[in-house]
C-alpha cells in the first residue's frame, strides 16, 4: 500500500508539473479558434512554421482569421511574388519577449525577425512601432497602418502571442512613401537629382522630409537652383548608419550626407531639427524611417531651436526667400492614393510623455542598429555614425566612420 501510495502522488505530482508546463505554439495556435486561417497559411509554408516552433524567445503578433481573411480576398497571397509569404509572416514575429505590460506610451521599435534583404534593408531586422494608450496596445507598422492587439499575453514555452485586429504592413522604400503620404516635392526632388535609386536601397537611413508646404515656402530659392545644390540640400538631411525613431532621438549634433552637422533639440514635447519642427515622426521605411519636418533644412543656418519658435510660422533658413503659388518639384509626381490620415496628419508634441527623451543614445534600439552617443540636453558633442557602406551612391557624400 505505501508503494501504491507512493506511486500515486508521483503520478499526480508529474500530472500537475504538465499542467503547469507552457503549451507549445502549436498547440497555442490550434487551439484559438479566431487563428484558424493562421494556423493554415503556417502550414501552407512548413519551414517556416518548423522554424517557429523551435524558436525561443519571440513574440508572436498573431493576425485574426479577419485579418487573414481579408488579406486572401486581396489576392496579394496568390501574386506569386517570392519571398512575400515568409516575409510577412517573419515581420509578425518580434526577436525577444513582450507582454502587454512591458509596451508603456513611450514608443519601442523592437526588431523582428524580417532580413530578408529584397524586403528590409535595416540593421539587426526590420521593426514594428509598439505602444499603448488608455484604450489598447497598438502595433504600427509600414505606411502608419495601426493594429490593435484584441487578446493578449498568449503564453506558449518559446514566448508569447498577441492576437492583433489586422495585418502588418511591410515598409516600403521611400519612394513609396513620399508619395502616400503626399510628400511629392521631396519626391520629386529625389528624381531630379537622381538620388531616388540611393535612398530607396541604401540601408540604415534616417531621413528628415520637409513636407511640401516647406518647399512651397522657398519656392524662389529653389526656382534656379542647380541639380549639384539640390542634391546638396537633399544630402543634408540624410543621417546614413543610425535609425534613429523618436524616442531615441536626444539633444545633439549629427552629421549627415551633406558635410554639415544638424542640431537636434527636444523641447516640452517638441522635437527639433535644427528649427524645423518634426510634424509627423517615425514613417517606417524598408532601410529605416523618416521624420516629416516643416521647414527645408540649410547647412548654413543650423542654430538649434530655442522654444520660441512660433507654432504657425514654421522657421525659414533662407533669408529673402519668398513663396509660389506652384510647389516645386511636384509637376509630372504621382498623386497620393493612401486614405491612411496617419500618414499626413502633424502634431507638435510627438516627443511628449516620453521619459528619457533628452539623454541616452541616438539610434540605440532592440534592432541592434549602429549605436551613437550624445550628450545630455546642454551637451552639442557630434553623434556618432555608423560608416556609410553606399556613400558613393550619393554622389560623393561624406563617409562617416564611427567616431
Amino acid at each position: 500500500m505505501q508503494l501504491k501510495q507512493f506511486l500515486g502522488a508521483a503520478l499526480a505530482v508529474v500530472a500537475a508539473r504538465a499542467q503547469d508546463a507552457p503549451a507549445n505554439l502549436t498547440s497555442v495556435l490550434s487551439g484559438n479558434q479566431n487563428l484558424s486561417s493562421l494556423v493554415t497559411l503556417l502550414q501552407s509554408v512548413p519551414d517556416v512554421a518548423e522554424a517557429l516552433s523551435g524558436a525561443s524567445n519571440i513574440t508572436l503578433f498573431a493576425p485574426s482569421n479577419d485579418a487573414l481573411n481579408a488579406l486572401n480576398s486581396s489576392g496579394v497571397l496568390s501574386s506569386g511574388q517570392e519571398g512575400l509569404v515568409q516575409a510577412l509572416l517573419n515581420y509578425h514575429v518580434l526577436i525577444g519577449q513582450f507582454t502587454s505590460e512591458n509596451i508603456t506610451e513611450t514608443p519601442a521599435f523592437p526588431a523582428t525577425l524580417l532580413n530578408d534583404t529584397a524586403y528590409a534593408n535595416v540593421t539587426g531586422g526590420q521593426v514594428v512601432e509598439c505602444r499603448a494608450e488608455d484604450d489598447g496596445v497598438y502595433v504600427i507598422s509600414g505606411l502608419k497602418n495601426n493594429a490593435t492587439v484584441v487578446e493578449a499575453d498568449l503564453t506558449f514555452d518559446g514566448g508569447v502571442v498577441h492576437v492583433i485586429d489586422s495585418l502588418l504592413t511591410i515598409p516600403p522604400n521611400v519612394s513609396t512613401v513620399a508619395q502616400e503620404a503626399n510628400l511629392t516635392a521631396l519626391l520629386g526632388a529625389l528624381n531630379a537629382t537622381e538620388l531616388t535609386e540611393a535612398v530607396n536601397t541604401t540601408p540604415d537611413l534616417t531621413i528628415f522630409a520637409p513636407n511640401n508646404a516647406a518647399f512651397q515656402d522657398i519656392a524662389s530659392v529653389l526656382a534656379n537652383i542647380s541639380v549639384e545644390d539640390a542634391a546638396s540640400v537633399l544630402q543634408y538631411h540624410v543621417i546614413n548608419g543610425t535609425v534613429a525613431y523618436s524616442s531615441t532621438l536626444t539633444n545633439g549634433s549629427v552629421p549627415t550626407l551633406g558635410g554639415g552637422n544638424i542640431t537636434v533639440t527636444i523641447i516640452d514635447g517638441e522635437v527639433f531639427v535644427n528649427r524645423a519642427r518634426v510634424i509627423n515622426s517615425d514613417i517606417l521605411l524598408s532601410n529605416g524611417v523618416l521624420h516629416v519636418i516643416d521647414s527645408v533644412l540649410s547647412a548654413n543656418d543650423s542654430s538649434p531651436a530655442n522654444g520660441t519658435e512660433s507654432d504657425d510660422e514654421p522657421a525659414n533658413a533662407y533669408p529673402g526667400a519668398s513663396s509660389a503659388s506652384d510647389v516645386p518639384f511636384t509637376s509630372g509626381q504621382p498623386s497620393p492614393t493612401s486614405t491612411n490620415a496617419a500618414l499626413t496628419s502633424t502634431t507638435n508634441a510627438v516627443a511628449e510623455g516620453f521619459p528619457t527623451n533628452t539623454g541616452g543614445t541616438i539610434g540605440d534600439n532592440a534592432a541592434g542598429n549602429p549605436e551613437a552617443s550624445s550628450t545630455g540636453s546642454e551637451g552639442a558633442a557630434p553623434i556618432q555614425t555608423g560608416a556609410i557602406g553606399a556613400a558613393a551612391l550619393f554622389g560623393g557624400a561624406a563617409i562617416f566612420a564611427n567616431m
